[in-house]
C-alpha cells in the first residue's frame, strides 16, 4: 500500500476518513501505521469499531488508549503510600485542598495521580481559575489530562500557562501527553498553547530522555507550526528573525503572534529578548531564502538526476541516496521534489531503508526536511479542499512521475515547486 500523504489540516483529514469505505478504514484503524492527527479524529469522531481496532493496532504509539501506559494499569496501582497518607490525610479533598496538594507534589505525575484517585471534589471552573492565575506545576497538568475526567475544553485551557514561568525541565510532557493518547491534534495545540515561545519549542523539540515525541509526531507538530506562521509570515526574513525574539517576552499563543508580527504591532516594552533555544528552533523552521551553494556543482547535479533514475535493486538505490546525504550533496527536500515515482519519495523506508519503525530512522534531519518539503508543496497546490486531497490520494499509487508533478495534474496547472 502506498504511504499517505503527510497530514492535512483536521477538517480535511476528517473529511478524508469519512470518505473511506468500511474496509479499508477498518485495515487503517487495525494494522497501518496511522499519524497522530488521525489517530484523534477518529477516537473523537469516529464509530465504536474505529475506536475498537485502534484500541488494539500494535503500530499506534500510546497504545492502550487513551494515555500511556492505560487506564487498567493506573486502575491497578497501588494505594496511597502510608508516608503520602500521612502527610496529605485520607480526604475528601476539596478543589482548593487538590489544587495545593497538586502544586506541592507535582515534580512528576506519579503522586499527583494518585492523588486524583482518592477521594476529591473537583470544581473545573475553580481549578482553571486558579491554573489562569498562577499555572499547575507541569507533573499536575498531565495528571490532570490522564485522569481528571475533564472536558477537551478544560484540557485546552490547561495548556495555557501564559501567567506563569516560561521553561522548566518536564514543562513540554504535558503537550506530549494530550497527543500521544489521542486527546488533541497538533493543528489544536498550536492554536491554544501559550506561551507562544512553547509553541516553536514544540515545533522542534530537542530529543531527550522520557516522554517525547516520536519522528512522526515531531513532523506533524512542524507542520502544524509551519501553517499557523506560513499565511501570515510568508517569506519575508525580517519578519522570520523577528519571530524568535518578539516570541520570547509574549504571552499569548502562537496566532496572536504571528498576526502581531504581521500588522506590525510594536513589541511591549521589554518583551524583545535573545532566547538560544527559540533562535535554533526557529531556525529549523524557517523557510530556506535561498539555496545554498554547493561545494561539488557537478556532483549534485548527478545526485538530482540520479533521484529520477531507479537503480537495479532497492538497496543500491537506499545506498545511493544515504550515501549523498552524508555527503550534502542532497537534503530531504531534494528527495521529495525530485525522486520518482512520487509515493516513493513520500516513504522514507524507499529512500532511508525498511527499519520496521517510523521512530527509529537514523538520519531523522533528512525526515524532518522532507516531510516539511511534502508540506510546503501540498500546502500550495491544495490548501484546505478536501476534494483536491482525495484526488490527489487516489492518483499517488499509480502515479510515475515526481510529487509537484503529480499536483500539478491534480490542480490542472504548472508544477507547484517554486525550487530547484
Amino acid at each position: 500500500m502506498a504511504p499517505p500523504p503527510p497530514p492535512p489540516p483536521d477538517p480535511v483529514v476528517a473529511a478524508l476518513l469519512d470518505r473511506l469505505d468500511a474496509p479499508v478504514r477498518t485495515y487503517l484503524c487495525r494494522d497501518q501505521w496511522l499519524p497522530a492527527a488521525a489517530v484523534t479524529l477518529l477516537l473523537r469522531h469516529g464509530t465504536d469499531a474505529d475506536r475498537h481496532y485502534i484500541a488494539r493496532n500494535p503500530h499506534v504509539v500510546g497504545r492502550p488508549l487513551p494515555g500511556l501506559p492505560g487506564p487498567a494499569r493506573y486502575a491497578a496501582r497501588p494505594g496511597p503510600s502510608p508516608e503520602l497518607l500521612a502527610a496529605v490525610g485520607p480526604g475528601p479533598f476539596t478543589t482548593g485542598a487538590l489544587t495545593a496538594l497538586l502544586r506541592r507534589h507535582a515534580r512528576r505525575p506519579r503522586v499527583p495521580l494518585t492523588l486524583l484517585r482518592m477521594p476529591h471534589h473537583l470544581d473545573p471552573d475553580r481549578l482553571l481559575g486558579e491554573h489562569a492565575r498562577d499555572p499547575l506545576p507541569a507533573g499536575a497538568v498531565e495528571a490532570l489530562l490522564l485522569a481528571g475526567a475533564l472536558t477537551r475544553t478544560e484540557c485546552l485551557a490547561l495548556l495555557d500557562a501564559r501567567a506563569g514561568r516560561p521553561y522548566g525541565r518536564h514543562w513540554h510532557r504535558p503537550a506530549v501527553r494530550a497527543v500521544r493518547m489521542g486527546l488533541l491534534t497538533c493543528d489544536e495545540l498550536v492554536a491554544h498553547v501559550a506561551p507562544a515561545a512553547h509553541t516553536l519549542l514544540l515545533g522542534h523539540l530537542p530529543v531527550t530522555s522520557g516522554l517525547r515525541w516520536t519522528l512522526p509526531e515531531q513532523a506533524e507538530m512542524q507542520s502544524a507550526v509551519h501553517r499557523a506562521l506560513r499565511a501570515p509570515l510568508g517569506e519575508d526574513p525580517r519578519l522570520w528573525a523577528e519571530l524568535p525574539r518578539r516570541a520570547a517576552g509574549f504571552p499569548g499563543t502562537l496566532p496572536e503572534l504571528a498576526a502581531a508580527l504581521a500588522a506590525g504591532a510594536p513589541a511591549a516594552p521589554g518583551a524583545v529578548r535573545h532566547d538560544p533555544a527559540l533562535a535554533r528552533a526557529v531556525r529549523h523552521l524557517a523557510p530556506e531564502t535561498a539555496p545554498a551553494d554547493p561545494a561539488g556543482a557537478w556532483e549534485r547535479e548527478l545526485a538530482l538526476v540520479s533521484l529520477a533514475v531507479p537503480m537495479d535493486t532497492a538497496a543500491e538505490d537506499v545506498r545511493w541516496v544515504r550515501d549523498c546525504l552524508d555527503r550534502s550533496l542532497l537534503t530531504g527536500a531534494d528527495v521529495i521534489r525530485h525522486k520518482v515515482p512520487a509515493c516513493w519519495a513520500l516513504d522514507e523506508d524507499q529512500w532511508l531503508g525498511d527499519i520496521g519503525h517510523p521512530d527509529r530512522h537514523d538520519r531523522p534531519a533528512a525526515v524532518l526536511a522532507a516531510r516539511a518539503e511534502a508540506d510546503r508543496l501540498f500546502d500550495a497546490a491544495l490548501g484546505d479542499d478536501a476534494d483536491a486531497w482525495w484526488r490527489a490520494a487516489r492518483a499517488l499509487p499509480d502515479f510515475a512521475g515526481t510529487l509537484p508533478e503529480l499536483l500539478a495534474r491534480v490542480t490542472d496547472g504548472d508544477s507547484v515547486s517554486k525550487r530547484p
